[in-house]
């Protein structure tokens, strides 16, 4: 039954401020490490005392370019600073640096792959560097709020898009393919809990068809992909509400309450001239040439899309797996290593979506805890190729023990355990003859046409050889008797 929502569509842009993996904040040596005591990484110069100068930081714009390029943004290379002034209590300056009318990259897009399996390409307005702030807290204190000034001048770049999204589920699917990208680019951990991520959401809808964009509204304060997510599916019905019963709203800021699961008004939305943006006087312009574009360019990790192609179409994978092993930038290396040493590419990919992943998981391991060489899982997978043992001894048996004992090589483990396959044919001939003697009325059975009884005969096989039956000779030699 259509809905009155069915006659609106909302219009999405998303601004996405990521915190930079420096060593030391964008115009300071301030240290970036997150997590120390409060006011302990700060100096005069982050913290704006008189007379202190900013110096740039070059590890920032290689990161911004970086990012620029895995977008396939145009890098600008006359490049300078401005300062948004305003005041609030974790900003010490009293402005914060950042880029007005000169962003470092311009345009780009990125592809999403949406649920039901179609791409979608969102635009890319602008990316530009610029400091963080502080932090206000304002729950230590009964009676005052506290400011934690060692995020202040920590650098971040903005990743601004076009309004190209249509609804919350695009929007998702948007800001987890930026968190893969900046991790696989190694500029930023991604971690919106810890705020190292952060996005707010322009929304506004219109009736289907209309030429023009409704009301926009700016969210903030969304601290996981999924809140992202329920703030604007929140929001779309809270506009088409109002519009419905004949009201009128004004473009403001809101927050999102993750707890009730809604938005609520923080201010009306600040207009450019409110912040007096002006070229910062004491940061000389920098030149992005295309010399050090190239130089970067050559340094480039192979990216998701990249990988996520070569795996379907060179190494002949399905698009599920290839998008499984290219979700993070861990996995994805740990199998590009792991093909290196096995040809046997969708058995390694089941080996790393299976077992590997599952382990990792029921422990609350990252990636990079695993320590099984790849080449160790490759002999591991070799020792089933050549019938040596069987798959399912190798992973209840054998990867238990090699992530018990890493530095182990996998066939001493399976000597250890006693686990090597027979292939003798006489001696499982003997195994067959003896099964196939215990169980008469089966056999009469089977010969009568139930065929299933088949995989009986084999478990009996395999039971009586304790799991070392080579399967493939034994099935032979079962049906050879059975249908002789």
């Amino acid at each position: 039954m259509a809905s009155v929502y069915d006659k609106y569509e909302a219009v999405i842009g998303l601004e996405i401020h990521a915190q930079l993996l420096t060593k030391s904040k964008a115009y300071s040596s301030d240290s970036t490490l997150f997590g120390a005591a409060p006011n302990t990484q700060v100096s005069a110069i982050s913290l704006g005392h008189p007379g202190t100068l900013p110096w740039h930081n070059r590890k920032v714009i290689e990161y911004a370019i970086r990012m620029g390029l895995a977008c396939e943004s145009d890098v600008r290379e006359y490049n300078y600073y401005a300062r948004k002034n305003y005041f609030y209590a974790d900003l010490p300056k009293g402005y914060q640096i950042t880029q007005d009318k000169t962003p470092i990259c311009n345009g780009g897009f990125v592809n999403l792959k949406l649920k039901d399996g179609t791409i979608k390409k969102v635009g890319i307005t602008r990316i530009h560097m610029e400091e963080d702030a502080g932090k206000s807290m304002h729950d230590q204190d009964l009676y005052d709020t506290l400011v934690d000034y060692n995020r202040a001048g920590v650098p971040l770049i903005e990743i601004v898009s076009e309004p190209d999204m249509r609804s919350a589920d695009e929007a998702y699917a948007y800001v987890s393919e930026m968190r893969k990208l900046v991790r696989y680019l190694d500029i930023c951990d991604g971690n919106m809990e810890e705020g190292s991520l952060r996005c707010d959401a322009n929304v506004s809808v219109r009736l289907i068809g209309a030429p023009e964009f409704g009301t926009k509204v700016e969210v903030k304060n969304m601290n996981s992909i999924s809140n992202v997510k329920r703030a604007i599916e929140y929001e779309i019905i809270r506009q088409i509400d109002l519009l419905e019963s004949g009201q009128t709203f004004s473009s403001e800021t809101r927050s999102f309450d993750a707890m009730k699961g809604s938005t609520f008004s923080m201010r009306s939305k600040e207009e450019a001239n409110d912040y007096r943006y002006f070229p910062e006087p004491d940061l000389p312009p920098f030149i992005a040439n295309q010399a050090m574009v190239d130089a970067i360019k050559e340094q480039m990790p192979a990216l998701p899309d990249t990988l996520f192609a070569r795996y379907t179409a060179e190494l002949g994978l399905s698009e599920y797996d290839a998008q499984v092993l290219t979700e993070t930038k861990e996995v994805a290396l740990y199998f590009d290593s792991l093909i290196h040493h096995t040809t046997n590419t969708k058995a390694a990919a089941n080996w790393v979506m299976g077992s590997v992943k599952s382990y990792l998981n029921e422990n609350a391991l990252e990636m990079d805890d695993f320590e099984v060489a790849p080449e160790s899982l490759a002999a591991l997978i070799q020792l089933i190729d050549e019938n040596k043992i069987s798959n399912s001894v190798a992973a209840q048996r054998v990867f238990p023990a090699m992530i018990k004992a890493p530095s182990k090589s996998p066939l001493s483990i399976a000597q250890e355990l006693n686990v090597l396959q027979e292939n003798d044919s006489a001696l499982l001939e003997g195994l067959v003859d003896q099964v196939l003697s215990s169980m008469p009325d089966k056999v009469e059975e089977y010969k009568n046409g139930k065929k299933g009884l088949l995989g009986l005969f084999m478990g009996q096989v395999m039971k009586l050889s304790q799991g070392k039956a080579d399967p493939k000779e034994s099935s032979r030699l079962l049906s050879e008797k059975l249908d002789g």
